[in-house]
């Protein structure tokens, strides 16, 4: 069962207005970085991987910090959404082993993981047509990969404060350390290709949900 947090709790947990471009660009580059990784180690092997709603017939051509920063300028969604995505993402590569993060599906999944976190987060958010719109795909791709999304993450949307606090920690890191390479606490997707997973608070611990109140959108 979920508890909501007093909204004094939700506030202080909130990523300061000012740091949240930062906050993009170290997702973005953490994302940037598996994705090129995985494409290198997955290329011969990848007309045996799994097909998934998630993977497009080709790379797109946007990269993936100017998308996160479409979404980021149109969604209009709490700050803490964003890290609550990277929370989620984490989980559905965990969960999925079999489809890792690379070029062909990293948009895809950024998207899914931002419009489920905002349906969970928010009093009030864009709808999934609103979300295809700003993502680039169509409403009906948007409705199945949502409900995909939903199901790689076995429903397990509940966040424990000590998680998300973990996980700025993480992003604290690599805005810090952006310009050099740190596996400090980075998050599994990163290391999944070295075979190890430095991530154990993921599982519950008695969850309670990170809820933010009041928040302004208009639903279309």
């Amino acid at each position: 069962m979920a508890y909501q947090i007093d909204q004094k709790v939700i506030h202080d947990q909130e990523p300061m207005a000012e740091i949240m471009p930062n906050v993009i660009t170290a997702i973005s580059s953490l994302l940037q970085r598996v994705s090129e990784t995985n494409d290198d180690l997955s290329r011969p092997f990848r007309e045996h991987q799994r097909i998934s709603a998630f993977n497009a017939l080709a790379k797109p051509s946007i990269s993936i910090r100017s998308y996160m920063e479409r979404i980021f300028k149109y969604a209009d969604c709490s700050d803490s959404c964003y890290i609550v995505a990277y929370i989620y993402l984490d989980r559905f590569i965990q969960k999925q082993p079999f489809l890792p993060i690379d070029s062909f599906n990293v948009h895809r999944l950024i998207i899914t993981s931002v419009l489920v976190s905002a349906k969970f987060m928010d009093d009030l958010c864009y709808n999934n047509a609103f979300y295809a719109k700003v993502g680039g795909i169509t409403t009906e791709e948007m409705n199945l990969l949502e409900l995909d999304f939903l199901f790689g993450i076995g429903f397990q949307l509940n966040v424990t404060v000590s998680s998300y606090n973990d996980y700025c920690s993480s992003l604290q890191r690599e805005m810090v350390m952006r310009t050099m390479y740190s596996p400090l606490l980075e998050p599994s997707f990163l290391v999944k290709s070295f075979h190890k997973n430095l991530l154990m608070h993921l599982f519950d611990e008695g969850s309670l949900s990170i809820h933010r109140n009041n928040q302004v959108t208009t639903a279309v």
